[in-house]
């Protein structure tokens, strides 16, 4: 089933912060190694947040270089959706402290957490608000700040998390729409797998350790993303009547090179056509699709017209795929 669509992507910007956290600083952190480190993960370094900086931060100044890019004007928004997990209050929303740095006027802001699914679900809410006719023009953001969740004294989880910020502006265009299918799903009981605690500590009566501090299940969660996530791919094709021959990037949560690189070699598709940003900025939650697409725009891969695959999963677990078409101009 194609995806009724009026909408398009048609800005990016992003922001990491300048504190780099390298293989050989992790590893006199923990007992571990560069050589370890990219055997498992593929990953060399990530970005850190400074004490004072937060993922509000993040995410105005993503906004801030996508205004610069961006050569329309962004004063007619008037939704703005945060992807984040790390939201630097319960309440207000990030959403909202972004509205009152920019001062934009009947603005709606809302924050959503489907953790790494998180850009992939807001892409998805603002071609639906846009094409019903109730919005025009939606800023969706990305952000997180994962190092002041992530347990440093943990030598399997401390060396994959990294923060950073994307934006994406989604606006109404009837005659040239971006949004063509998409595919989600949940499956809640692998919740236990990767948590972070909030005002509970069980979960369906399992004591939960943690802390406030991220826990995962590397080898669950692994299993899980490479076993569904073929099959996503090959619902998405179906459903857009396409091959993968006729995708030109497949650009999926960077969540760990190694499990991207099952899941290619799995769903068939070569490595020469996905774009990630783990390498560099480490697994970055939901931002991690947005700082691998505005990778593939700097580096000169990525062109107005492309057919992409985006496929964001998480924890939850929870994951949402989507097929569009890139629509921002080249700068």
């Amino acid at each position: 089933m194609k995806t009724l669509s009026k909408a398009r992507i048609s800005a990016i910007g992003t922001y990491v912060p300048e504190k780099r956290l390298t293989n050989e600083d992790l590893e006199k952190i923990v007992d571990t190694s560069d050589e370890w480190i990219t055997q498992r993960t593929g990953m060399k370094e990530r970005r850190l947040a400074c004490e004072q900086e937060f993922t509000s931060d993040l995410c105005i100044k993503a906004v801030e270089n996508l205004k610069h890019r961006y050569k329309g004007t962004l004063d007619d928004i008037d939704m703005i959706i945060v992807s984040t997990t790390t939201a630097d209050y319960a309440f207000p929303s990030t959403a909202c402290q972004i509205q009152e740095h920019f001062g934009w006027a009947d603005v709606g802001a809302v924050d959503v957490n489907a953790t790494c699914a998180g850009l992939t679900y807001g892409l998805h809410m603002a071609n639906g608000l846009i094409t019903s006719g109730l919005h025009r023009k939606i800023l969706v953001i990305s952000g997180e700040t994962l190092s002041k969740v992530t347990d440093y004294t943990d030598r399997t989880s401390c060396i994959l998390f990294g923060d950073g910020a994307g934006a994406l502006l989604v606006e109404r265009d009837e005659t040239a729409p971006g949004f063509i299918t998409f595919v989600q799903g949940t499956k809640g009981d692998g919740a236990r797998h990767l948590y972070r605690t909030g005002l509970r500590s069980d979960l369906k009566g399992e004591q939960l350790a943690g802390g406030g501090k991220m826990v995962q299940n590397g080898r669950e969660v692994y299993k899980w993303a490479v076993r569904t996530i073929p099959d996503g791919i090959k619902t998405l094709l179906k459903q857009a009547d396409l091959n993968l021959e006729d995708i030109d990037w497949f650009v999926p949560h960077s969540a760990n090179l190694r499990m991207i690189e099952s899941i290619c070699e799995k769903a068939g598709i070569p490595t020469e056509k996905v774009l990630t940003s783990v390498e560099w900025f480490g697994n970055t939650s939901s931002a991690s699709i947005v700082l691998a697409l505005d990778e593939a725009v700097k580096n000169d891969k990525l062109k107005k017209g492309d057919t992409l695959l985006l496929y964001g999963f998480g924890g939850g677990f929870t994951y949402t795929g989507l097929i569009v078409k890139w629509g921002v101009p080249a700068s």
